[in-house]
């Protein structure tokens, strides 16, 4: 729900002095005007760590692997790795070659946005009566942890819920998919129409 922002952003605030002083500093360059940028290196412990998590990417991307279906991204992964370590490096204004510790928080990032790139990606190829129950029960579990219920009206899902599932037909094309599997129900409250989620769901996603 909105929270009204605080009246300072010290974090904030923070990071852009930070850059504001990298980008003032004066550009390196020699005697003809050329630019003359740093070489940044490796620390051994931050290459071995690079070469482990490259060769890790390499073997997922071949064919069987769990990156096969995303090489265009997972291709790329390792180089930004790299890029991200340097930049979290220069940002800390460290002295000498990049560390174990910036190449393990770049391997990190890099990790989350593979999977969920993997699991973006998978969606929109799976077929649209796959794809949707998926995308309902993810919503409608949310809101029932967020809400502390198991049921959710059908207004809501038509006013809030996933992209593409706010029509009634859709709504209950789905349900009725979900219904199917035993994962959800429609039920009425008086005229209120109301999806409930099975209770085995909502002890397993607490």
């Amino acid at each position: 729900m909105f929270t009204p922002p605080p009246d300072g952003w010290p974090a904030l605030a923070g990071f852009n002095a930070r850059l504001t002083a990298i980008l003032n500093r004066p550009a390196p360059v020699d005697d003809n005007g050329v630019l003359t940028p740093a070489m940044l290196t490796l620390a051994p412990e931050a290459k071995q760590a690079w070469v482990t998590f490259h060769d890790a990417i390499e073997t997922e991307l071949a064919s069987g692997g769990e990156l096969f279906d995303l090489r265009d991204v997972g291709s790329k992964a390792a180089d930004n790795v790299a890029r991200l370590a340097a930049l979290f490096h220069v940002f800390a204004g460290s002295i000498g070659p990049i560390d174990f510790e910036c190449i393990e928080s770049a391997v990190q990032i890099i990790t989350w946005h593979l999977t969920e790139a993997k699991r973006f990606l998978g969606e929109l190829a799976m077929p649209p009566e796959v794809a949707n129950p998926m995308r309902l029960e993810s919503w409608l579990l949310d809101y029932c942890r967020r809400e502390g219920t198991d049921k959710v009206p059908t207004k809501a899902v038509q006013q809030f819920g996933p992209g593409g599932l706010r029509e009634k037909a859709a709504i209950d094309t789905t349900v009725k998919e979900l219904a199917e599997l035993g994962r959800a129900r429609l039920v009425k409250d008086g005229k209120k129409k109301l999806i409930q989620i099975h209770p085995d769901l909502l002890v397993a996603a607490s």
